[in-house]
Formats: C-alpha cells, structure tokens, sequence
C-alpha cells in the first residue's frame, strides 16, 4: 500500500555514515544505534529530532497551533494532518482499492483490513 507518507525525518537519507573497512554507507537506523536518550522516559532514539518530539509529548508541551481553530498540538505532523479536517483533503490513498484518507494512522488501520476481490 502506497500512503505517499514522507519519512518523519527528512534528513534521515543525509545521515549515511561509511564504513572505514569497506567503505561502504550505511544508515544509523540499520546499526541500531541509539545515541539519543529520553531523561524523561528512558527511551532511546536514532534522532535528536525523534527525541524532541518525545520530550514535548511527555512534557505537554504543545508548540504548534491550529490557525484555523486555535487547537494546540505537541507534534508538527500531528498539526498536519489535523488541517485535513478543516479543508476535507484525503491526501492518503490505497493503491488497491479506491478509498482516501485524511490521516495516516487511519490508513496504517485500513491496510490491516483483509481485501476481498
């Protein structure tokens, strides 16, 4: 299923570390390293970005303002995808059958939904 959901980070593809034996990339994510710590809830992240996010949702920190409604979110995609309630955009789609979405979660649930032909 194609969502045309962009990674959270965009930067992630930039963030290629080489090998010093081989010389090859590779990506923090494949290493599983996480060098980024929560003092908050002891999680870890691959980063600093991902920690952020996690910082503001154990705080109640919520940055980002609806202009619309005035309603208040922790996350920056989460303000996203919320604006598609206001201007009925269903930028998420199933690339079996016809259906659209607003939000992703949503999307990630109808995929889980057994297709009968």
């Amino acid at each position: 299923m194609n969502n045309s959901i962009k990674p959270k980070d965009p930067d992630t593809r930039e963030k290629q570390h080489s090998c010093e034996v081989c010389g090859k990339s590779f990506r923090r994510v494949h290493t599983g390293e996480k060098p980024y710590h929560c003092d908050i809830c002891v999680k870890s992240f691959i980063e600093n970005s991902t920690l952020t996010e996690d910082k503001q949702t154990q705080t109640g920190k919520k940055p980002y303002d609806c202009d619309i409604c005035g309603k208040s979110f922790s996350l920056r995609n989460t303000l996203s995808e919320h604006k598609h309630t206001h201007t009925g955009e269903e930028p998420y789609h199933c690339d079996i059958c016809e259906y659209h979405l607003m939000l992703t979660h949503k999307n990630l649930l109808h995929s889980d939904v057994p297709f009968i032909f």
